[in-house]
C-alpha cells in the first residue's frame, strides 16, 4: 500500500505518484506539527508565560532549522535527480556528506546559543519571566535539533529516493515516545524531577535519538527504496560543493525568513505585549498544521521534478508541478474557510480558559491568517518545480521579496503608522503570502516557457555521465 517505484516516478500516473509520496508526508509532517502543539497544550497548562515565551523564541529556533535547511534541501535534490539516473551510490555519496555537514553545523549553532541565546532574547524585552523561559527553550530546543539533524538526513534520503513511508514509520515512533514523555519531563512524575519549559524540549531530543537510531539501520539495511552503500563513506570536496551549490541558496532563503519573522515578532511584543505574543503562537501552531498538505505535497513533487529530469523528462517534471499546485491551493483555501468559522474554538483549544485581549486578538489573527491560506498552498508547491531543478535560488529571492519587501513594512507601517497595533503584522503576514504567491506562478510560467526544465535535464544528464 502507498508503494512506488522510480519506475512508476517516471512513467506512471502522475497523480497516482504524487498522492503516493505525498500521504506517507502529510501523515508524517501531521505528526510532528501534534507533537509541537502537545507541547503548547502541556505548556499552556505549565503558565501563560511559557506559551508565550515559546512564540517569542519561534523564529529563532526556526532560524536555527534554516541555517542547516539548506543542507537537506541540497541533499534531497542531489538524491532524487541521482537515482532518477540510476546512479545508487552517487546518492548514498550525497546522504554521507549531508550527515557531517549538517551535524557539523548545528554543533556549531548549539555553541552559538549556549553562548549568547538568552542575552539575545532579552532584547525583545517581553518581561524578565517570559525573557528567562525563552532563552532556556532555545537552548534546550537547539540540543534537540541537533539530534534530530541525524534522523533528518537519512529521511531525505529515503524521500528522494521516493520511498516516503519508512520515514513515516519512523517519526511515529520518534513523535510517540517524545509526547509520552511531554508531561512527565516538564512536571516531573515520580523520582522523575519536572523541567519545565525545558522538558518539552528534552522530550523531542530523546524521541529522535531513537529514531535516528532506527533511520540508520533501516538504510543500511536497505530492504525497501534507499540503500545506503556503506563503500560511499569517504569524504570528497567535490561532493560538499555540489551539495552547497544546491543547498547554500534554502539557506539564506530560510535565514531571510526567520529575521523578518524575528522583526515582525519584535512589532508584535511592542504593541500588543504578553497577550498579542500568546494570539502570534496560536496562529503560528495553526498555520503550520494548515500548511503541512501543501509542504508535503512540495516535497513530494521535488523527489518527482527531480527523478523525471534525471531520467531526461522535463515537460513531465513541469506537469507535475502545475499538478501540485492545483491540489494545494484548492486544499488549503478549503480549510481556510473552515478556520474562518470557527477562530474562538481553536483559539481555546490551546490555551483553555483564554479570554479578555488575548482571545480577541487570537480570533483576529486565525481569521486574517485563513483568507491567506490558498497562497501558501501554491508558494510551497510551485517551489518545487525550481528546486526539483536545482534552482533553489529563485525560492531564496523569492522569499526575501516576500520577506523584507512586503511583510515587514506592510507591518511597521500598520502597527506605527495606521496605529492598527498588533492587527498590523497580522495583515503583514496574509498580505505577503498572496504577493509571494502570485509572483512565483507567474515566475514559473516565464521560465518553463523559457526551457527551466530542458535545461536542467540536460545538466543531470551530463553528470551522471561524469559519475
Amino acid at each position: 500500500m502507498l508503494d512506488v517505484s522510480s519506475e512508476e516516478i517516471t512513467d506512471g500516473p502522475l497523480g497516482r505518484a504524487l498522492a503516493f509520496l505525498s500521504v506517507p508526508i502529510v501523515a508524517q509532517q501531521l505528526a510532528l506539527t501534534a507533537q509541537s502543539i502537545v507541547d503548547v497544550l502541556w505548556l499552556g497548562r505549565y503558565s501563560g508565560d511559557a506559551v508565550a515565551a515559546v512564540g517569542l523564541v519561534a523564529p529563532l529556533v526556526g532560524l536555527v532549522v534554516a541555517v542547516a535547511g539548506g543542507v537537506f534541501t541540497g541533499e534531497h535534490v542531489l538524491v532524487s535527480q541521482r537515482v532518477g539516473n540510476d546512479d545508487e551510490r552517487g546518492a548514498s555519496r550525497a546522504v554521507f556528506h549531508a550527515l557531517v555537514a549538517a551535524v557539523a553545523v548545528m554543533l556549531l549553532l548549539l555553541g552559538v546559543t549556549v553562548a549568547v541565546g538568552r542575552q539575545l532574547v532579552g532584547l525583545f524585552d517581553p518581561g524578565a519571566n517570559v525573557a528567562r523561559l525563552a532563552g532556556v527553550y532555545l537552548v534546550a530546543m537547539t540540543g534537540a535539533f541537533t539530534v534530530s539533524a541525524v534522523s533528518d538526513v537519512f529521511e531525505y534520503g529515503f524521500i528522494g529516493a521516493g520511498d516516503s513511508r519508512t520515514p513515516l514509520f519512523v517519526n511515529l515512533l520518534s513523535i510517540g515516545i517524545s509526547i509520552g514523555l511531554d508531561p512527565v519531563l516538564i512536571f516531573g512524575y515520580g523520582p522523575i524531577p519536572g523541567y519545565g519549559i525545558a522538558g518539552a524540549a528534552y522530550a523531542t531530543a530523546i524521541g529522535f535519538g531513537v529514531g535516528a537510531v532506527v533511520m540508520i539501520a533501516a538504510a543500511v539495511w536497505g530492504r525497501r527504496g534507499f540503500t545506503f552503500h556503506l563503500d560511499a563513506v569517504s569524504l570528497d570536496v567535490a561532493e560538499f560543493r555540489e551539495l552547497v551549490a544546491v543547498g547554500a541558496p534554502k539557506t539564506g532563503q530560510g535565514i531571510a525568513r526567520q529575521v523578518a519573522r524575528l522583526v515582525v515578532v519584535a512589532i508584535v511584543s511592542v504593541t500588543g505585549g504578553a497577550a498579542a505574543l500568546t494570539a502570534y503562537t496560536i496562529g503560528a501552531r495553526v498555520a503550520t498544521v494548515v500548511f503541512v498538505p501543501a509542504a508535503a505535497i512540495g516535497s513530494a513533487g521535488t523527489t518527482l521534478v527531480g527523478q523525471n529530469l534525471g531520467a531526461n523528462q522535463p515537460a513531465r517534471a513541469t506537469r507535475a508541478t502545475w499538478l501540485g499546485v492545483g491540489v494545494g491551493a484548492v486544499g488549503l483555501g478549503a480549510i481556510g474557510v473552515v478556520q474562518y468559522l470557527f477562530p474562538t474554538a481553536i483559539a481555546g483549544l490551546f490555551v483553555p480558559g483564554i479570554e479578555g485581549e488575548a482571545l480577541g486578538l487570537s480570533v483576529a489573527y486565525l481569521q486574517i491568517l485563513a483568507l491567506g491560506y490558498w497562497a501558501l498552498g501554491t508558494i510551497w508547491t510551485v517551489e518545487a518545480g525550481f528546486n526539483g531543478a536545482g534552482r533553489t535560488d529563485v525560492s531564496m529571492y523569492s522569499t526575501m521579496l516576500q520577506y523584507w519587501a512586503v511583510r515587514v513594512p506592510v507591518a511597521a507601517v500598520g502597527a506605527f503608522v495606521l496605529g492598527w497595533g498588533a492587527l498590523g503584522p497580522f495583515w503583514a503576514v496574509t498580505v505577503s503570502n498572496v504577493v509571494a504567491a502570485a509572483g512565483l506562478v507567474g515566475y514559473f510560467r516565464y521560465s518553463t516557457a523559457d526551457g527551466l526544465h530542458e535545461r536542467a535535464a540536460e545538466s543531470a544528464g551530463e553528470t551522471a555521465s561524469a559519475d
